[in-house]
């Protein structure tokens, strides 16, 4: 991750690597967050584009570490659910 902008209640990071798939599903986690104003991502160049995910709120940099962690949380329930469905 690269930051591009940290204020006291903005934040713009570039996320490296990555796709749809986890912006997405942080923009919603943080849209959970009462902190948050607001919070969306762009990818300017479909192909060779790096997203860029914007979040306002009260504690941008604390809203992102509770989304990661909600995110962790999450995808540890479903692996867990998964594991135990392919068990039966």
């Amino acid at each position: 991750m690269k930051i591009i902008k940290d204020t006291k209640n903005e934040l713009e990071i570039e996320i490296t690597g990555e796709t749809h798939s986890l912006c997405n599903a942080l923009r919603r986690a943080l849209m959970e967050d009462k902190n948050v104003e607001s919070a969306a991502y762009v990818i300017a160049h479909p192909i060779v584009g790096e997203p860029n995910l914007y979040i306002k709120g009260k504690n941008p940099r604390k809203s992102l570490e509770k989304a990661a962690k909600t995110l962790q949380k999450r995808s540890d329930e479903f692996k867990s659910i998964l594991k135990a469905s392919l068990e039966e």
